[in-house]
């Protein structure tokens, strides 16, 4: 009769050398990582905060990883569309996706996700942190915060407000700056960032909560005018314009950023791989000088760093959903 100790070390050995070959393997595929072209998924329209960033700092990455990287835009939903496109390619490195702010409020904003947000993406990188502004049509008679919750107060539910979708950040700080200012505003959502604010330049819509980089060009026009400045501190690029919660909103924190992820399950050599390339990107003074002149904070996080962010982001905006009465739909 064989030993029980020895049926089970029989087992360990079996197992450990049906292993062994795809150890080697995943490590063969990440020693050769890459030898071809790369797609990143940006999970928005072209023409946004997030495609612009994603664009530039993944230009830079491909001449360090030596393959092109080719872009897809796969916008709607919040972002929840191109989450989900990304995650049919395989596990490998050659796909990974560019998320915005919305990758960790959607589990606060849908009932029914097709992932788990944390569960079923690796984590590779927050490219920059964004600083954004409540703006509004030159042609809305309020100059600073309290004169545009007068203007609100006096004709409740006539002043509307842009945002890149259901979801999205911007959405849900406007939701946030009625709940908490007691003022009736209206949502009006846009397939992405572009759209809104392009109709907000035409006029089409009030108010918009948008970044530094893409608002200034149409505030330097006269076309837009800021309110405020979303963060807890204020912004080196409008120094002169006061933060919401230093003008009256208390705690208001509107800020957002962008990052990049792959499909849980890719090899972490790759995913550090992919990491690296994007901080260095960040950290040429090419791209780091840009970026900050227009407002655009670079960050360049490891993958523990990210992960670990955006853990703490998603309870966060479920505390801004709750406030906002957002009912997961």
């Amino acid at each position: 009769m064989d030993h029980p100790i020895s049926n089970t070390r029989r087992r360990i050995g079996l197992g450990l050398a049906l292993s062994l070959p795809a150890l080697a393997s995943r490590s063969a595929l990440a020693q050769a990582y890459p030898s071809r072209p790369i797609r990143m998924v940006v999970a928005s329209v072209p023409g946004g905060i997030l495609d612009t960033v994603s664009r530039t700092v993944a230009s830079r990455m491909a001449e360090e990883l030596g393959q092109p990287i080719v872009v897809e835009n796969k916008a709607g939903a919040g972002g929840v569309i191109g989450a989900e496109a990304a995650l049919k390619a395989p596990a490998d490195g050659y796909t990974f996706l560019a998320v915005a702010t919305s990758h960790a409020i959607n589990p606060s904003v849908y009932a029914k996700l097709p992932f788990d947000t944390l569960r079923d993406y690796a984590p590779i990188t927050q490219t920059v942190a964004l600083t954004n502004l409540l703006v509004v049509h030159a042609s809305v008679p309020a100059n600073n915060l309290r004169e545009l919750i007068a203007l609100a107060k006096a004709k409740p539910g006539t002043l509307t407000f842009g945002s890149a979708g259901n979801g999205q950040s911007n959405h849900l700080s406007g939701e946030l700056l009625r709940a908490r200012a007691g003022i009736d505003i209206v949502h009006v959502p846009y397939k992405g960032s572009a759209a809104s604010l392009n109709d907000l330049v035409a006029g089409n819509v009030s108010m918009m909560f948008v970044d530094i980089l893409s608002a200034m060009p149409h505030v330097k026009t006269g076309r837009l005018r800021i309110i405020g400045v979303t963060g807890f501190k204020r912004s080196p690029s409008v120094p002169d314009h006061p933060t919401l919660d230093e003008a009256g909103v208390s705690g208001f924190n509107g800020n957002s950023w962008l990052g990049m992820v792959a499909a849980a399950g890719t090899p972490r050599e790759i995913v550090a791989r992919l990491s690296a390339a994007a901080a260095n990107a960040l950290r040429t003074p090419e791209i780091r000088d840009r970026f900050i002149s227009q407002g655009v904070e670079p960050v360049g996080s490891t993958p523990e760093q990210y992960a670990a962010f955006i853990e703490a982001e998603i309870p966060r905006w479920a505390e801004a959903a709750r406030a906002a009465r957002i009912t997961p739909q």
